[in-house]
């Protein structure tokens, strides 16, 4: 098989890939506190790479082989899976992570108030550099809906491409 031919894969890819890039140039345009270079390799973040990956592989699969296709369904009830853990169950890992580290930074100030040796002396084996919590773990309902806009439009302009180019599918 020419991997050429593998549209769903390489549109997936692709979506991935430009999801991954332009949340750099949009953290920034929003004025993100924590934006830096770094989060085009982190998760969360505008727009969900997660959403535009499998949008863009239901898409594909649309296209190529119809909405009512077993494929479509397999991959719709995949997005639906991925899209929601995006949303519920990792937002809520970045979210708890980070009252976790407010709490231990709260918790060690109220040791050295109350000249707690023993509590200080356990805080201070941590090292609060190894434990950055990223607040950008998660998604929310607006990034995944970014990353599902992306996927579909990622999509229908490979598709153009490949019609232009005379690819087939």
């Amino acid at each position: 098989m020419n991997p050429t031919t593998n549209f769903p894969l390489i549109v997936t890819f692709v979506a991935i890939t430009v999801a991954q890039i332009v949340k750099y140039p949009i953290a920034v345009l929003f004025n993100k506190p924590r934006a830096n270079i770094s989060i085009i390799h982190a998760t969360g973040g505008m727009p969900s790479s997660h959403s535009a990956a499998v949008t863009s592989l239901i898409t594909a699969l649309i296209l190529q082989y119809g909405f009512f296709s077993p494929y479509v369904a397999i991959a719709v009830c995949f997005g639906m899976i991925v899209m929601f853990d995006a949303m519920g169950v990792r937002r809520q890992d970045g979210e708890q992570g980070v009252l976790i580290y407010s709490l231990m930074k709260i918790l060690k100030q109220k040791a050295r108030e109350t000249n707690d040796t023993e509590l200080l002396k356990q805080l201070n084996t941590l090292d609060e550099d190894k434990m950055v919590i990223n607040d950008y773990l998660g998604h929310k309902p607006s990034e995944v809906i970014g990353g599902m806009t992306t996927g579909v439009l990622v999509t229908l302009i490979l598709r153009f491409i490949y019609n232009l180019l005379n690819i087939p599918l």
